[in-house]
């Protein structure tokens, strides 16, 4: 859309891992944007962004960002590079490649991509395509919510929730092992006008958040313990005939034997596992049982453990037992991802091949070691992701991408830790510069991203580096070369045609829209109104007998990861959550974002630290058997004894040790899904000169 012959406004979206998928405006003068902001017509923007993204424009024409093709020319990680073209780049690429196949074969070929951006084409569509046609390695990309995705399909059979908005209808309001000040910072609007009107909101973290600051209360389990919290409350609530037996017998399944395993959760039992005190069990109980509408608010921090995906699977029974699903304000608000399914065909272009083998990517540095079936790792191509700041275990990565006879490529803005190892540098596009559609997780509207101004220098999107590539390697099917457009409306169109939430949505209307509603009416505004859930049974599965053909526990359950059962006794619990201004490793690099999150610390209760010999703000070492690094100490009893936390996402590369957090992260898989289990983590702590 325009205002005048010299400034353009351009709709777009927000391309972060983050629920809210906000509809931003940029303008435009002269081919040149000079102003980056908040769609105020988006209901859930509503004319603002986050702290993270404000600053965009600092991104898109940064000093820092890689505009040509790079070719390592000094040691690894040594940030020596020579600017070569795409020719040469595209041609050392296609025939390093092949001479892999010949001798290792494609298998031997790994690409490496997550959420940097999570447009459908730009990720998605890259996703699958050319590694299909390749017959590369498949990546499991578990690293975030495989566990609750997991858990959400055995027990609800779809990720729907409700807009943020009717949790203005909520009495009582469960936030669980969730940040939302954080992480989905345009539910808090909603939150506080809830408060206003009177709801009580309770926080669930080990963490006092700068959610739980703002709480009416706040509840410290021990780290990992959710699931044996969740089972205590549904004790009393059984025993004090609290539960709803209409609705649990009309729509579920095996509620008598759920009730028979909290049975053996009483409140002192449960009390002892979790540090939360019996009464106070007791009382949340009773309050979540005859408080209507109630709330579960969670997010994808509280499954990141070994025992994550029983965890979420007792959360999603937590709202069954009481009868809260279907209610307006109440049941389970987790993601809404689930009402704009994506034909999986459109996305990939062809018939699905399957690939010779799949590596999950929380395992990459076990993979680049060739502790892996199958044939080693050869080449890694390396999009969309950042592994060495954001994937446990990740000195083990560095060790990996230091082989000579690994052939690295990555495709980045900026020469972040990963592109340090790289032997080629391929420059990508921001936002502002490709094309894209986006589907929230955190609520129902579509986003369209326009592209506002040409790609910087040589830059190229994800989609436009793929088709580079296949045209390199003489790949000349139709589908791995159609123009972006093309693409998109083929995918809005078939998905809608087996998607009646994408009734009346076309590629056109979204382009001249900007932000177009999910077909969401009537009934199904409530998620589960009518009570019929899409698992094979039709309805709400508290048994599972999907898995228990897996041989898996078809209950909710819990069991004490591994490491934390192993703690050595000055052992603490290391959790590593969200930064206030990174989404993970994303703008983590940016200077204005550096100065606002500060240097990383290490938050440690002030007794831990008096044991340590351990003052506030003095330099420490965090230990364990898979690594260190150096933070610095914040003494505050915002965690509990035996509790220590330090936000995830800054580059090691800033750091004068060269490490981050995530040297310290296990690369252990959970329960469910593979889930990545950064928060089992047992660290010793020191001060550095002792």
């Amino acid at each position: 859309m325009t205002t005048d012959t010299t400034i353009r406004l351009v709709r777009g979206a927000c391309p972060h891992d983050c629920p809210d998928t906000c509809a931003t405006i940029t303008e435009v003068r002269d081919g040149v944007a000079v102003r980056f902001g908040a769609d105020p017509a988006h209901p859930v923007t509503d004319g603002w962004l986050c702290a993270k993204v404000r600053p965009y424009l600092e991104r898109v024409y940064s000093d820092e960002r890689v505009l040509y093709p790079l070719r390592r020319v000094g040691a690894r990680g040594a940030g020596e590079w020579r600017r070569i073209s795409w020719d040469a780049a595209l041609d050392e690429i296609a025939t390093r490649w092949r001479a892999i196949i010949d001798e290792h074969g494609a298998a031997a070929i790994l690409p490496y991509s997550y959420s940097g951006t999570l447009g459908v084409l730009q990720s998605a569509v890259v996703d699958a395509r050319l590694w299909q046609r390749l017959g590369a390695s498949g990546l499991a990309r578990t690293i975030c919510c495989a566990a609750a995705h997991t858990a959400v399909a055995a027990t609800l059979g779809a990720r729907y929730s409700a807009d943020y908005a009717d949790v203005i209808h909520s009495r009582l309001i469960l936030i669980w092992g969730h940040n939302p000040a954080s992480t989905a910072p345009h539910f808090m609007p909603f939150l506080r006008q809830a408060q206003r009107a009177g709801a009580h909101v309770v926080v669930i973290d080990p963490r006092r958040t700068l959610t739980a600051r703002s709480a009416d209360q706040h509840i410290q389990p021990r780290p990992a313990t959710d699931a044996a919290l969740a089972l205590g409350l549904m004790q009393v609530i059984f025993a004090e005939q609290l539960h709803d037996e209409a609705w649990l017998t009309a729509h579920s399944i095996g509620w008598q034997a759920l009730r028979e395993r909290a049975a053996a959760w009483p409140p002192e039992r449960a009390a002892a596992v979790t540090g939360v005190p019996a009464e106070t069990i007791v009382a949340l109980a009773r309050a979540y049982a005859t408080t209507r509408p109630a709330l579960l608010k969670t997010a994808d921090g509280v499954q990141r453990h070994a025992n994550g995906g029983q965890t979420f699977r007792a959360l999603c029974a937590l709202p069954a037992v009481v009868g809260q699903y279907g209610v307006l304000g109440g049941g389970l608000s987790y993601s809404t991802g689930g009402y704009a399914a994506w034909d999986d065909a459109a996305i990939r272009g062809t018939a699905a091949a399957q690939p010779p083998r799949v590596i999950n990517m929380n395992r990459l540095g076990a993979a680049l070691h060739g502790e892996l079936p199958g044939p080693g790792i050869h080449a890694l191509y390396v999009y969309n992701a950042n592994p060495v700041a954001s994937t446990p275990n990740a000195g083990r990565i560095v060790a990996g991408l230091q082989r000579d006879d690994l052939f690295t490529v990555v495709h980045e803005q900026f020469l972040t830790d990963t592109a340090m190892y790289a032997d080629i540098v391929l420059p990508a596009t921001t936002q502002l510069e490709q094309v894209d559609l986006h589907r929230p997780y955190g609520h129902r509207w579509l986003q369209y991203n326009h592209a506002a101004i040409a790609p910087r220098g040589e830059c190229r999107s994800n989609w436009d580096t793929s088709r580079a590539l296949a045209r390199a390697l003489g790949f000349d099917e139709p589908w791995l070369h159609q123009p972006a457009e093309d693409v998109l409306r083929g995918i809005v169109d078939a998905s809608r045609a087996g998607n009646p939430f994408l009734a009346g949505i076309t590629l056109e209307r979204l382009q001249q829209e900007g932000t177009v509603p999910l077909t969401i009416a009537g009934q199904q505004r409530v998620p589960f109104a009518d009570g019929v859930f899409p698992t094979p049974s039709g309805k709400l599965e508290l048994y599972s007998a999907t898995l228990a053909a897996q041989g898996l526990d078809p209950l909710p359950s819990y069991q004490q990861p591994a490491e934390l059962a192993a703690a050595p006794a000055d052992g603490l619990v290391l959790l590593t959550g969200a930064s206030h201004h990174f989404v993970t490793s994303s703008m983590a690099n940016q200077p204005s974002l550096r100065r606002r999150e500060g240097e990383p610390f290490l938050e440690i209760h002030p007794a831990d630290a008096a044991a340590r010999g351990i003052g506030d703000g003095d330099a420490v070492l965090v230990e364990n058997a898979r690594g260190w690094c150096a933070l610095r100490a914040v003494l505050t009893d915002a965690v509990a004894p035996g509790v220590v936390v330090s936000p995830k996402g800054h580059w090691a590369r800033y750091a004068p040790d060269g490490r981050n957090i995530n040297w310290l992260t296990p690369d252990a898989l959970a329960d469910l899904g593979g889930q990545a289990t950064f928060h089992s983590n047992v660290v010793r702590v020191r001060r550095r000169d002792a």
